[in-house]
């Protein structure tokens, strides 16, 4: 017996009968032999580790545009919290860890650079519109490597559905939409404080009283209330309606304080312009194109080309990009 097969009994063992058990995937869209260490979905979070895509997201913004200072969140930190807090839970629930993991680990891999204002520019210039949950899908399905990564279907459906109104179908999915939420509003607020963009006075009253008033109290009571909420074998994964409704507050507050506020709505507008500079010289100039989204635009057409370049996009390598582009160039005599 393997090493894989010895681990494939162990979820038998030991998960309860709703976890998505590695050996039961619907498998891949490509069939591959199996690996005699790794299960499928342990196999998948080392793929999604080792793509550029995600060490991309290390200087792609979360939520404060080019901070100064070592310690606001970036994408990349943000998966990470995601990620911990997705296993904390599945492995209490006795769920698939692994698979959870994995679904944390490139749920973001699409988000764009100078984050939720990213997005919002490129879902503005490209029909039928831009959500990154999709854009991360395109990148483990084709755009990693030129080919994809090949993923699990339990995967790929967990980082699809982590966002918006669908429902992932494996319980470890939902685990990761959850969890996803709980890392943002938490690090967001946190990050917020450093920025002196709020004060914990400027949180909701109501909100603080049930989940607490430290950053450590809230991530704790919410993972608490997941587990304790879904420890009897649950068929959907969810707070209790309290600690639902203060989560739901506290989402709110942001928006409106934070997300849109007027700081906020200034560094977006200068986003929004580099972006759309950036989109549109690649319409009119395709061989400005890397090979590979020259390649790309044969088949999915320019306009969509350019969207995958952004979009794949740090940070940094956006303004460089645009300055190439847009600004003037020193040169000496």
């Amino acid at each position: 017996m393997d090493i894989r097969l010895r681990a494939e009994e162990v979820e038998r063992r030991m998960l309860v009968s709703c976890a998505a058990l590695s050996s039961s995937t619907r498998g891949r869209v490509v069939e591959e032999e199996e690996c005699v260490v790794r299960t499928a979905y342990q196999r998948d979070r080392d793929r999604i580790i080792h793509s550029k895509s995600f060490r991309r997201l290390k200087h792609k913004t979360q939520v404060f545009i080019s901070p100064e200072g070592d310690h606001y969140r970036t994408r990349l930190t943000h998966t990470l919290e995601v990620a911990q807090i997705a296993r904390t839970v599945a492995r209490a629930l006795r769920l698939n860890e692994d698979l959870a993991e994995a679904i944390a680990l490139g749920h973001d891999l699409g988000h764009t650079p100078f984050g939720h204002a990213g997005e919002a520019a490129l879902n503005r210039l490209i029909e039928p519109g831009f959500r990154h949950n999709e854009q991360s899908l395109r990148v483990v399905d084709l755009l990693e490597g030129g080919q994809g990564l090949n993923l699990t279907w339990e995967v790929r459906d967990g980082i699809l559905n982590h966002t918006g109104p669908v429902r992932p179908a494996t319980l470890e999915g939902q685990i990761v939409k959850i969890a996803d939420r709980v890392a943002y509003i938490n690090h967001d607020i946190d990050d917020a404080i450093r920025g002196g963009v709020l004060t914990l006075a400027h949180l909701p009253g109501e909100s603080v009283e049930i989940l607490g008033s430290k950053h450590r109290e809230r991530i704790n009571n919410m993972v608490l209330d997941l587990i304790q909420t879904n420890y009897n074998e649950s068929k959907m994964i969810r707070m209790s309606p309290p600690v639902q409704a203060a989560t739901d507050q506290l989402r709110g507050f942001l928006f409106q304080h934070v997300y849109l506020g007027a700081r906020a709505r200034r560094e977006e507008t200068r986003a929004h312009h580099i972006i759309e500079h950036l989109f549109y010289k690649f319409q009119e100039c395709p061989e400005n194109l890397p090979g590979e989204y020259l390649e790309r635009a044969k088949t999915d057409g320019t306009q969509r080309a350019a969207c995958d370049y952004i979009a794949g996009m740090t940070d940094r390598f956006a303004i460089r990009t645009y300055q190439k582009h847009f600004l003037p160039v020193s040169w000496v005599e």
